[in-house]
């Protein structure tokens, strides 16, 4: 019954008025760091995104998945490692990596934000390419430190 009583939630939220602008932020917000992330030189799988989510190729910098997924948890930013089309490394490594825009746009993030967040991740995916895993601890620090700002702007709870 718990699945029942949460999709009647779901369905309650989605026809509120205020849902449909939720809705268009998220989607905006996603082309935002979709839009950041290719003006740093990475290539997002589709060619942009029309959903709340993208995967990004990291090949072009030279860097896996997994190393990307890794370095950026350090540095405080989540996301999963992805398969691409054609990927050459096998999926526990991967070429790319999802990023999505619905819970940075639940807490208050605009598309300034996304960019920010954009420019923040090809800051630790440059560092991977140009220092290895080992050499990026300070970047992952500066950035981690950033991120603390950023998110400190807009807190989950009041």
């Amino acid at each position: 019954m718990h699945v029942i009583a949460a999709k009647a939630v779901a369905f309650g939220e989605a026809l509120r008025p205020d849902f449909k602008i939720y809705a268009k932020g998220v989607i905006d917000n996603a082309r935002a760091l979709a839009d950041a992330l290719a003006a740093a030189g990475m290539n997002i799988v589709s060619g942009g995104t029309d959903s709340h989510l993208m995967v990004v190729d990291l090949t072009p910098k030279g860097v896996s998945g997994k190393a990307a997924e890794d370095s950026l948890e350090r540095a405080g930013i989540t996301c999963s490692r992805s398969t691409i089309p054609f990927d050459p490394r096998p999926p526990a490594i991967s070429s790319g990596i999802r990023l999505g825009s619905p819970a940075g746009t639940t807490r208050g993030f605009g598309q300034a934000e996304f960019r920010r967040v954009g420019q923040l991740i090809a800051r630790v995916v440059d560092g991977l390419a140009k220092n290895g895993e080992s050499g990026v601890t300070d970047i992952e620090a500066e950035v981690r430190s950033d991120v603390l700002d950023l998110t400190a702007r807009f807190p989950i709870y009041t």
